[in-house]
């Protein structure tokens, strides 16, 4: 059985989804990106402030889903621009211990609102 995963202190979905999905012990996070949750604009600034954002939203999300980065066993990061990995890669580094998750860094064409980074995760509680 499914359970759906809503919290107001992340960007409400733009679309037919969850900010996540909790399916036994695991928790399936949707992509975010930098869009601040009480505007639901994307946050001004560079692909680092873009990042920062992004993982906000997606800590508010596993918030949720009583869960924390150290539970997030793989991530997904989209970036439509492989020049800014050095950037997105010293933010996302903050979130993180000594056990870092596996993780996906994938170029795309673009993203939704014009981001430049979107995250997405799988924890295990």
């Amino acid at each position: 059985m499914l359970e759906k995963i809503l919290t107001r202190d992340a960007p409400a979905p733009i679309g037919p989804y969850n900010q996540a999905v909790r399916s036994g012990d695991f928790v399936f996070c949707s992509g975010q990106i930098a869009l601040d949750p009480a505007t639901g604009e994307l946050v001004p600034g560079d692909v680092a402030a873009q990042t920062r954002q992004a993982m906000n939203n997606l800590s508010a999300v596993l918030t949720a889903a009583s869960a924390t980065f150290a539970h997030v066993v793989k991530t997904t990061i989209f970036l439509i621009d492989m020049d800014d990995f050095a950037a997105v890669n010293a933010v996302y580094g903050e979130y993180f211990n000594d056990v870092a998750p596996a993780r996906s860094t994938v170029a795309v064409a673009a993203l939704p609102r014009q981001a430049r980074v979107e995250i997405e995760a799988i924890a295990q509680t």
